[in-house]
């Protein structure tokens, strides 16, 4: 029943607040978002929102109040209503992706279509596609790619899960020596998968004295480093990580087969509808098939290893799931500021300290600069996320189409740039939903804000596919390389423009003339930016080749120094794209859209100049003077972007049946919805406790001697 409480209303009205934000800005937000997200994006997630909104069963008022095992629960069936509702509709790939997007929780099916089936399609021989594609399309069978383990995740070499090669039978035989062999945290594993790409170790028989026991076929020479068998295995030979494609689970009792145990690995920080699993294998035998053979086979005849490409296409999963994971941020990002922006609008705190009259009211939270440093900057950094995104996108489906022509080249800047990218925009977009959160005070805390389950999920991404500390040793890796062939061949053609700016640098070095960000007239230069940010990155690059190839220093010695010049470069790479796609919006976007965007840019930049001013200065990439001038020139910046805040989180067009937040309406409804869902959506409320400690009832008159708790444990 209705009580007093239904005729109170707030003290602001928050739906006029962010109805008078929007009229302060003229940008256009049916056209900003169409050149975010495209037309057919913002068509088909309407289409999904209205099918999905229909279902009870993806209804989110009750989704945190459940168990871990609830959870997974409620996440299978779910993502059993979506292929349902797929076939039902008729929808295509896209539509499927839109509906998992909406859904907002990771699916127990997202392994099968994205690592799982882009290995097979990626890896495996002609044959094996035709015989498996088929059956994963239909899902027919549900497939999930065991790589980590519980001894090894960053250090794929080091996997300890072994496919030993027997020669007589002409099959695998599938072996977890060690308990760390154990594959660990692979997702759709636990409980629903029913097949699985598992990643191994090859041994072969060792060789006779002076035999190869592998060849290849006119490609790179370089080769995955032997890992050292056992005592029991001596007489065997690694040839580094394979894959490998295997039926675990019995088809009609969805058990685990005969050698295999497999299970859920517990509770996490979320992903809690996802069922991340381990698995050991006990002498498993396998047919030669098994093995993933597009770009390497084992022959029958002499038990040799024939590599028909370079060896790190075996990671070429990974590398794919970097650049999904690099597109995503922007969208995760982009949801923690539209929550930020539109309730510190509404919210207000305290009257100016300069105002002369009590009947001031008190200011909007956002127009606090002390609020607007932590938030603006983020609402800047969705938009560098989003054309970095795209960069990757075309970079990966580019490098593709080469590797499948037989050329490999592009793997070393495609590997290189995935991981420094992925390390950067997982660290941007997880540090942004806690800033976020904590930027809105108190309130950004409860369950009402809408960040509780974003923010756990996503405290995966830094770790998973990649240590985000460890994988930029691999572009740091890479610029050594660069820069030392840029060294000892400084007239040689560039082949790409890593090799054009360090070429340019080793000619200038000696005599750079620290930049100023401004003009002749003052004002703010663009291009000076971008140089800045490729200067300092190259810089970093010619002083790690110095301590690593020319002084000699340990690997080990140098990793910070690496880590800091992976994250120099890759953020030169978002600045440069940033920048880059202003030259192209003017012929799309109306005014002042254009100069908003501009804004945007100079804000990231000179935000991340300034939070990293002493490399900047130490490598003579700025003038002492832009880094005084700074703080300044970002105040001024927020200020020009402050009034079109509103309307450029909406542009993202994420729907509040999305975002479930009572602080992020779209509407500003913010303290309506979070009463409601106190006072009348909160189970907890609806159960009158006995908190007498002389009754070992824990509900008034149950009688139950508080046996209900005891059976939860």
């Amino acid at each position: 029943m209705p009580d007093f409480t239904s005729r109170i209303r707030p003290c602001y009205d928050g739906s006029l607040t962010l109805e008078t934000e929007r009229r302060s800005s003229d940008i256009d937000v049916e056209e900003l978002a169409c050149h975010l997200l495209s037309r057919d994006f913002l068509r088909r997630q309407r289409k999904v929102l209205q099918v999905l909104q229909g279902e009870h069963i993806f209804s989110k008022t009750q989704q945190m109040n459940l168990s871990r095992p609830e959870r997974y629960r409620l996440g299978l069936a779910r993502a059993k209503a979506i292929q349902r509702i797929v076939r039902r509709h008729g929808w295509d790939d896209d539509h499927y992706r839109m509906a998992e997007y909406l859904n907002d929780e990771m699916s127990p099916y997202h392994l099968h279509g994205t690592m799982f089936v882009t290995t097979i399609k990626e890896q495996g021989s002609e044959p094996q596609k035709a015989y498996w594609l088929p059956q994963i399309e239909s899902w027919s069978i549900i497939g999930c790619y065991a790589q980590s383990e519980l001894g090894h995740g960053s250090n794929v070499r080091g996997l300890e899960t072994v496919a030993k090669w027997d020669p007589v039978k002409k099959e695998f035989e599938i072996h977890s020596p060690h308990l760390t062999a154990s594959k660990w945290w692979n997702g759709s594993l636990g409980r629903t998968a029913t097949h699985a790409v598992v990643v191994a170790q090859l041994l072969l028989p060792r060789a006779p004295s002076g035999k190869p026991t592998a060849t290849r076929t006119g490609l790179p020479t370089a080769t995955a480093e032997p890992k050292r068998v056992t005592a029991a295995e001596e007489e065997f030979e690694s040839h580094g990580p394979q894959p490998f494609i295997l039926r675990i689970r019995d088809e009609r009792t969805h058990q685990p087969l005969p050698g295999i145990v497999i299970g859920d690995i517990g509770p996490k920080y979320g992903y809690a509808s996802m069922d991340n699993g381990y698995m050991l294998f006990n002498h498993v035998r396998v047919p030669k098939e098994a093995m993933l053979s597009r770009y390497a086979e084992v022959s029958d005849e002499m038990g040799t290893l024939n590599r028909k490409g370079h060896p790190a296409v075996v990671y070429g999963s990974l590398t794919f799931v970097r650049g999904q994971i690099i597109m995503h941020a922007r969208l995760v990002l982009a949801r923690a500021v539209t929550v930020a922006v539109r309730y510190c609008c509404v919210r207000r705190q305290f009257r100016d300290r300069d105002s002369r009259s009590e009947d001031d009211e008190e200011m909007k939270v956002l127009d606090y600069p002390t609020v607007q440093i932590r938030v603006l900057p983020l609402l800047a950094t969705s938009f560098a996320l989003h054309y970095t995104g795209e960069y990757m996108y075309k970079l990966y489906h580019q490098s593709r189409q080469t590797i499948e022509k037989g050329d490999f080249g592009p793997l070393a800047e495609l590997h290189s740039a995935s991981s420094g990218l992925k390390s950067l925009c997982t660290m941007l977009a997880a540090d942004g939903i806690e800033t976020c959160r904590r930027a809105m005070g108190g309130h950004g805390f409860g369950g009402g804000s809408g960040l509780v389950g974003l923010n756990a999920d996503y405290l995966s991404k830094p770790t998973v596919e990649g240590d985000n500390w460890m994988i930029t040793q691999q572009v740091a890796a890479y610029l050594i390389k660069k820069m030392t062939e840029a060294v000892e061949n400084r007239e040689a053609l560039p082949k790409d423009p890593t090799d054009e700016l360090f070429q340019f640098y080793l000619k200038s070095r000696s005599h750079r003339v620290p930049q100023s960000i401004a003009n002749e007239d003052g004002l703010i230069d663009d291009e000076a930016i971008v140089d800045a940010f490729r200067w300092r990155a190259a810089d970093l690059s010619y002083r790690a080749y110095q301590a690593r190839v020319v002084e000699q220093k340990p690997w080990t010695r140098l990793m910070i120094q690496l880590h800091s010049l992976s994250r120099a470069y890759s953020e030169q790479i978002l600045v440069t794209n940033f920048y880059n796609s202003l030259d192209s919006t003017p012929s799309t976007l109306s005014e002042p859209t254009p100069l908003v965007l501009r804004t945007c840019f100079r804000l990231y930049a000179l935000f991340t100049l300034d939070s990293f001013a002493s490399a900047f200065t130490l490598t003579n990439a700025v003038s002492s003077d832009t880094i005084y001038s700074l703080p300044d020139v970002i105040l001024e910046l927020m200020a020009d972007l402050r009034p079109h805040a509103v309307k450029l989180v909406d542009a993202w067009s994420i729907p509040d049946w999305l975002l479930d937040s009572a602080l992020g309406r779209s509407d500003g409804k913010v303290y309506e919805d979070l009463f409601d869902r106190a006072h009348r959506r909160n189970p907890l409320n609806r159960v009158t406790f006995d908190p007498r400690w002389e009754s070992e009832d824990i509900v008034l008159g149950s009688g139950d001697g508080g046996r209900q708790v005891l059976a939860k444990l």
